[in-house]
């Protein structure tokens, strides 16, 4: 006999217990091998599954309970620490196997750059695939002191991959502005400051498209996520973000996957931030996994 494990806390709760059934599939990318201030967001996934257990399985924002979706809980991928591109190739090769398997991926990080490989897998699959990425930061930069692939980089590379005019990012509030002139001239979308009243504005031109999400947990005030690597003043609140999910949600876009990033547990004493982010998890998979 073995105990529930999505009563464990070893797993997302009420994950289902068979891949083969589930249209989902949850997943953590367990890498910091690129930051530039704090280490340790490769602990988030865990944290967040381990959190988890604290919350009700009912949405009273979605009506909707997570025995509704089936969604599994694979773990985390084993990657090669401390090299940052054979990660990013073995996270690539393992989305391409949920892709051909028609599961929805659904990632935990990690430093911001597990995105990227990602978002490459799901734009080969996906033609008209747009970014709506949630963020402090611009992550536009070309390299970060001469280093190509870095947390401060994934941004521009995927707007290199599909065409600035596809991404879409919100709540950006600090970068170089050598990052900022490069998304004006190129026609990228970047609210500075707000998110939720510039998303709902951009919701409508997305209507129909396929898109992938992206949200670094530093889109939230300090005060509302101190549990992260890269803090920065001025952000939004957990109810707007909340509120920003379920915009989406109600839109006319089609969620084809999506990835909550940048929690380090160990600066988050009272477990504050992983709370909020394993809440937003529950949200997005209760909101995007139809």
């Amino acid at each position: 006999m073995r105990f529930d494990e999505t009563y464990s806390g070893k797993v997302f709760i009420k994950s289902h217990p068979n891949y083969e059934e589930s249209k989902a599939v949850l997943y953590g990318m367990p890498m910091d091998w690129t930051v530039s201030y704090r280490p340790g967001s490769r602990f988030g996934p865990n944290k967040i599954r381990e959190v988890s257990i604290g919350l009700e399985e009912y949405s009273p924002y979605l009506d909707r309970e997570l025995g509704d979706v089936k969604f599994f809980d694979a773990g985390d991928i084993p990657l090669p620490f401390g090299n940052p591109e054979k990660s990013l190739a073995e996270i690539e090769t393992y989305v391409h196997t949920l892709l051909a398997d028609e599961k929805i991926p659904m990632g935990m990080g990690g430093e911001h750059l597990v995105s990227l490989p990602v978002m490459k897998a799901v734009a080969s699959k996906y033609d008209d695939l747009a970014i709506i990425h949630f963020d402090a930061h611009t992550d536009l930069r070309e390299n970060y002191e001469g280093e190509e692939y870095s947390h401060s980089t994934p941004i521009r590379k995927i707007a290199d991959h599909i065409g600035p005019k596809n991404v879409y990012s919100f709540g950006i509030r600090s970068g170089m502005k050598e990052e900022f002139d490069w998304a004006k001239e190129n026609g990228m979308h970047l609210s500075k400051f707000e998110v939720l009243e510039p998303l709902k504005e951009v919701l409508p031109t997305l209507e129909g498209r396929n898109v992938y999400v992206t949200i670094d947990m530093d889109v939230l005030d300090p005060a509302h996520a101190p549990g992260t690597g890269t803090v920065d003043a001025g952000g939004i609140t957990s109810r707007e973000l909340l509120a920003s999910i379920h915009a989406i949600a109600a839109s006319g876009v089609n969620v084809v996957g999506f990835d909550l990033v940048e929690l380090a547990p160990v600066y988050d004493h009272s477990d504050q931030t992983a709370n909020t982010a394993s809440k937003l998890m529950r949200e997005m998979i209760l909101g995007w996994i139809k």
